[in-house]
């Protein structure tokens, strides 16, 4: 029954289907249809691709042999677009592929390409990988180029990463492919390949680190050079040996992945220090260069800012370079007849830049160095920049964001840091209230700091990052340049350029423009950004310059007759580092800086050693040749040119401040002129009081001067309001015949003796502290005393009674009046004569006076008659004097 029950269902089934035949039809159909249109569609899509493949390709350079074969150098020109030098092929040692040893060659293919010898130019399996890779981990994370295609970039095409390049890429690989065997076109790859130094070549790679022959080299070394290729510079085993060291062990393991080397020889070529193995400084080539130092920058600003290989790609490069400027920047650190160094050791990094652009006129890379391409003190130094980050990091932001002028009182005193931890002044002394541009001018460490407290950490970060100062952190100590990582010249410099340009940054660098192989010109140029106000860059600026003026601590670096703005600064050990390195003196210092400009050119100095436990001892001009490097070199660049001063912008105001005011008042109309200071203030936030401290007081009312004649004295009197209850004394000034005398009283009332015959004049002034009043004045006439007509006394007389008379005696002759009869005559020393008529007897006596013996009748005190004269007459009781 199943079984019929089966057979039944199958056959009913069997029914159905073959009762819908139409639509089976149809389905079949729908599928031809889809199938079709695939067809047409995948046909049109081929076409369109071979259409667009032809239409990307067109433009394709043609394979030429030789530049197959040889690297393309670059044409470095100055600012004037002069030819400098010639960057690329300078070093090439070509190895022909059958003296390739088989241990390169394995090295080579296992980090660049293994299947090199299965594929035709395009590997289709190592592109899938690498776009499985970029999907998983980002665009960028691993690259496709096989061998042949990166021979051909570095031969025919710019590294920008196009869709348009990478087909004329797979379009060159395939025909290169197709014209060249494997082995040629590997022997290309091993010649062209740049290896650091300024150099192209595998061989070449092993005469410059290992001073062999490429035959010679060990697997280690072999592993070694293999990896540089992809970053040359970094994997430079010179400069970066651990890089050098863990880029070559990559290589390793992938030759042992690959099946090249075995387990044990992978594990054995690891042990090997890449340090211990290259040649040391004293065994190394010097090729020499010019600019080197300035070349350095450039080859660093192409890697930095484009995709290009200035090794490889053919680039004309238009700097910034000054060449004048850079050969006196060389001059000056090295020949001891411009700056006298302590030893030869002494190092110095010096980058000088155009103030208003920011382009980069000439480096100086170090003192005496023996190593090209080398370490580079005005680059890759970072050093501590001590004081000279106090105008960047401390002042700058204050005035930026609270509007300080350059008045703003601040007390040199003793302080701590928030966390606590002392600090101190370099002279461990505190000179107390002062402005914050006598605090830069004297590189004070107590204002500097409580003016970073003020802004606040984060917004003197945000400035100072703004200016090029890279800090991923701060804490108090940066106020005084205590940074954990430190700053190189160059940076210090495009710092400082901004405050001589109105507040606009340029970032520093090398490049105008680049030229390609195709005429195509490339601009890396970066824009100038305002990162502060004018305001601030002025103000600062002109506090810097007083840094430049004694008692300044910049004065060594001054150029009469140019308008320079600038800061010192030096670094110094802790105690554990002085006990820790055995430094002699306290006054040692392991960095010296200064960085300063001009309207003109801005220009960073670095000096110290190449080890930081080495000290710059405090011996004649070694802490200070930073200054002076940056004199010789300022006065050298601004000859015979137009060096303008700084303008003050309508943002700034100028303000008369009182001395010593705090907070900041305006001088009065009455402030000394020895009190008064100008100074700068943010327009609209200049201090509102006017100073007090010297207004006049009142003056002294009612001076009255009366002459007591008894007493000979002269009586001086007056009145005074004291309103303002001021501790109030006068000041009286006497000026008399006889000179001047001065007088301090506490009252209103004076007495001086007094000389008869002479005139007085009185001045008096009211005094309290430092105020004055108006002055009161008066005078006075003195008389002479008061005398009698003909003056004298009656000369004695032989008269038998004495008579009182007036007469004037001449030579004892004269004539008396008595009372009684008769004349009588008497002696005396009068002039003149006298006579007189008396009645009745008796003597009469007269007194005669006279003076100096003149004859002119005229009488003068003190001369006074001795003789006496006697007269004789009668008794009388009348008298007449006669005339």
């Amino acid at each position: 029954m199943s079984e019929q029950y089966q057979s039944r269902e199958e056959r009913r089934k069997k029914l159905q289907t073959k009762g819908k035949p139409k639509t089976k039809k149809k389905s079949g159909g729908l599928i031809k249809k889809i199938f079709l249109t695939l067809v047409a569609l995948g046909i049109i899509g081929i076409l369109s691709g071979v259409g667009t493949f032809a239409y990307l390709v067109k433009d394709a350079p043609v394979l030429d042999p030789k530049l197959l074969k040889d690297p393309i150098p670059s044409k470095i020109l100055d600012k004037d677009d002069k030819l400098i030098t010639e960057v690329g092929a300078v070093n090439r040692e070509y190895v022909n592929y059958k003296d390739i040893p088989q241990v390169v060659e394995n090295a080579i293919l296992a980090t660049e390409d293994y299947r090199f010898y299965k594929h035709h130019g395009i590997d289709p399996i190592r592109l899938g990988g690498a776009v499985l890779a970029n999907i998983q981990h980002g665009f960028g994370s691993e690259g496709a180029s096989t061998i042949t295609q990166q021979v051909v970039k570095n031969s025919f095409l710019t590294p920008e990463k196009t869709l348009k390049r990478k087909v004329e890429e797979a379009w060159l690989s395939y025909q290169l492919e197709q014209q060249y065997t494997k082995h040629q076109i590997f022997e290309m790859y091993v010649n062209k390949v740049y290896v650091s130094e300024n150099s192209h070549g595998i061989a070449t790679a092993a005469k410059i680190f290992y001073g062999k022959e490429l035959k010679d080299l060990t697997l280690s070394e072999a592993a070694q050079i293999a990896g540089m290729p992809q970053s040359p510079n970094n994997y430079n085993p010179f400069d970066h040996p651990d890089l050098a060291e863990k880029r070559r062990n990559i290589v390793l393991t992938l030759m042992h992945q690959h099946g090249y080397i075995s387990k044990q020889e992978m594990e054995d070529a690891k042990k090997v220090s890449v340090k211990s193995t290259v040649l040391n400084e004293k065994q190394r080539q010097v090729k020499e260069k010019p600019f080197d130092s300035f070349v350095d920058a450039v080859i660093d600003e192409v890697k930095e800012t484009s995709d290009f290989d200035i090794f490889t790609d053919g680039l004309t490069i238009h700097t910034t370079l000054d060449p004048d400027a850079q050969s006196y920047v060389e001059d000056i650190l090295n020949k001891s007849d411009i700056i006298e160094y302590p030893d030869d050791e002494f190092q110095a990094g010096v980058a000088l830049l155009d103030t208003k652009t920011g382009e980069i006129r000439a480096i100086g890379g170090g003192r005496n160095q023996k190593v090209k391409r080398g370490f580079n003190y005005a680059i890759d130094t970072q050093r501590q920049p001590g004081s000279t980050i106090k105008p960047v990091l401390d002042y700058a932001p204050a005035i930026e964001y609270l509007n300080w002028g350059t008045f703003e009182m601040i007390e040199d005193k003793p302080i701590t840091y928030s966390s606590g931890k002392k600090f101190g002044n370099w002279d461990q002394s505190y000179k107390g209230p002062m402005t914050i541009r006598t605090a830069l001018q004297l590189s004070r460490n107590s204002p500097a700091v409580q003016a970073l407290q003020q802004v606040g950490l984060d917004k003197a970060k945000d400035f100072a990052i703004g200016l090029g100062i890279p800090l991923k952190e701060i804490f108090e100590s940066y106020a005084i340049g205590g940074f954990k990582t430190g700053v190189s010249p160059l940076e210090m410099a495009g710092a400082y350029s901004a405050f001589g340009n109105n507040g606009i940054y340029t970032k520093p660098h090398a490049i105008r423009k680049i030229k390609l192989r195709d005429g195509t010109f490339i601009s890396t140029e970066p824009e100038p950004k305002v990162v502060m106000k004018d305001s601030t860059a002025f103000m600062i600026t002109d506090m810097l310059k007083s840094v430049l003026l004694s008692p300044g601590t910049g004065t060594r670096a001054k150029v009469p007759g140019l308008a320079i703005a600038g800061k010192t600064g030096t670094t110094n050990y802790t105690d554990e580092e002085i006990q820790k390195w055995g430094i002699p003196s306290s006054r040692s210092v392991p960095d010296a800086w200064f960085t300063g400009y001009t309207t003109n050119y801005t220009a960073s100095i670095w000096t110290g050693y190449k080890n930081r436990s080495t000290p710059i001892n405090a011996v004649g001009n070694n802490q200070r040749l930073a200054q002076l490097i940056f004199k010789n070199l300022m006065e050298h660049v601004s000859k015979d040119i137009d060096t303008p001063d700084f303008t003050m912008p309508n943002s700034v105001q100028r303000v008369s401040i009182e001395r010593g005011s705090m907070p900041p008042v305006l001088a009065s109309k009455y402030t000394p002129g020895s009190q008064v200071i100008t100074e700068y203030a943010v327009k609209g936030h200049a201090p509102k009081r006017v100073s007090q401290r010297y207004d006049k007081l009142n003056a002294p009312k009612k001076l009255n001067a009366k002459y007591d004649e008894v007493n000979k004295n002269i009586n001086l009197t007056w009145d005074y309001n004291n309103s303002n209850n001021a501790n109030v004394t006068f000041s009286v000034t006497v000026n008399s015949g006889t000179g001047q005398k001065q007088y301090n009283q506490a009252g209103t009332s004076l007495s001086i003796p007094a000389v008869p015959g002479t005139k007085y004049s009185f001045t008096i002034v009211a005094i309290s502290g430092d105020r004055t009043s108006d002055p009161a004045t008066a005078s006075i006439d003195i008389p002479l005393p008061i005398q009698e007509e003909n003056p004298g006394n009656t000369n004695p007389g032989n008269g038998t009674n004495p008579g009182n008379g007036n007469g004037n005696g001449n030579n004892g002759n004269g004539n008396g009046t008595g009372n009684g009869n008769g004349n009588g005559t008497g002696n005396g020393n009068g002039t003149g004569t006298g006579t007189g008529t008396g009645t009745g007897d008796g003597n009469g006596t007269g007194n005669g006076t006279g003076t100096d013996n003149q004859d002119d009748g005229v009488t003068t005190p003190p001369d006074t008659p001795v003789d006496n004269g006697t007269v004789d007459g009668a008794n009388s009781d009348t008298s007449t004097t006669l005339p």
